[in-house]
């Protein structure tokens, strides 16, 4: 019978991967709390918060129970951390988490946003956890939705180490913490996919292995990397402007951040950065986050070779 649990080589002893991951701990749950509760403070100071709704988000149903998954990502959040094979392990997804949360923070502060759902009396264990989530959150902090950025994490974290039947039972799982952030009423579409966004950023910029994208960057002295590098950087820019500015007729212009971030990837690379923004090893295979992230430009670069190709003769 397979293993439900992938084997996990131990570089070194398990107590100093415990203790590295208790010490982030007790970093990571008072930031949290003082820097999503302060967000939340300056929005209800505001006279007004807007809101970015859809239509047919009128007819998401209130499902009470969804608040279990809701509420068991704390449980996997430090859970994960100990889930670890060294001490680097747990930096780097403590890395992810803290990204996570001071990009979420910031964005919660530039671009309040307010939910507009009212929720319906609960009772039980549903209505105990509402009420436990309704004594520090409020109806701001919406977009990016830490919740999807942090499951993002925390799903990534999990299937690498999870087979047999654990593995497709951590996706539905990991579906209905998804999932839940909308039946319990606690945010609204937008929030999804600039949430889910942003994680894949945290694990692009904090990969499981190899060298951080960061890591040794040197502003190259090639003109013609540098030429391309600004070019990029043009079209991030241009990208994150239609995006804020369509945002104001229609809120699917968000989307725009996608490749606004994806070109902004591709402009650090030429900048100095180098191949492994990328995320490509030695047998060829690419991280998720980079797949995901670079999509775009990678659909992009395929139609810019179709065009200039497509008349010549095979």
């Amino acid at each position: 019978m397979a293993s439900s649990l992938a084997p996990i080589a131990r570089t070194e002893p398990y107590g100093r991967v415990v203790v590295r991951a208790a010490l982030w701990l007790a970093f990571l749950a008072p930031f949290f709390y003082l820097s999503y509760g302060f967000a939340n403070w300056l929005a209800s100071r505001r006279d007004e918060v807007g809101s970015i709704v859809f239509s047919w988000e009128h007819g998401i149903p209130f499902v009470a129970w969804t608040i279990v998954p809701y509420w068991s990502i704390n449980l996997f959040y430090g859970l994960s951390l100990l889930l670890n094979n060294d001490r680097q392990g747990v930096d780097r997804l403590a890395g992810r988490y803290l990204t996570a949360q001071v990009v979420a923070v910031i964005c919660f502060i530039l671009f309040p946003l307010t939910a507009t759902f009212v929720r319906p009396a609960t009772t039980g264990l549903p209505g105990f956890l509402f009420a436990v989530l309704g004594g520090f959150d409020k109806p701001f902090n919406q977009a990016p939705s830490l919740h999807i950025a942090l499951l993002v994490i925390i799903w990534d974290h999990w299937r690498h180490r999870l087979g047999g039947l654990l593995l497709p039972l951590w996706h539905g799982w990991g579906f209905l913490i998804g999932a839940s952030v909308l039946t319990t009423w606690q945010h609204h579409f937008i929030d999804m996919p600039t949430g889910a966004l942003l994680g894949f950023f945290a694990l692009w910029l904090f990969p499981r292995s190899g060298d951080l994208p960061f890591s040794g960057f040197r502003l190259t002295s090639d003109a013609k990397a540098r030429r391309l590098a600004r070019f990029y950087a043009l079209g991030a820019v241009l990208a994150l402007a239609g995006a804020a500015l369509g945002a104001l007729f229609c809120a699917v212009a968000l989307f725009l951040l996608w490749p606004a971030l994806a070109l902004a990837i591709v402009a650090f690379a030429y900048a100095g950065a180098g191949e492994k923004v990328f995320q490509k090893s030695a047998d060829g295979s690419i991280t998720l986050a980079s797949h995901v992230l670079l999509l775009p430009y990678r659909l992009g670069a395929r139609a810019n070779i179709w065009a200039w190709t497509r008349s010549l003769t095979p």
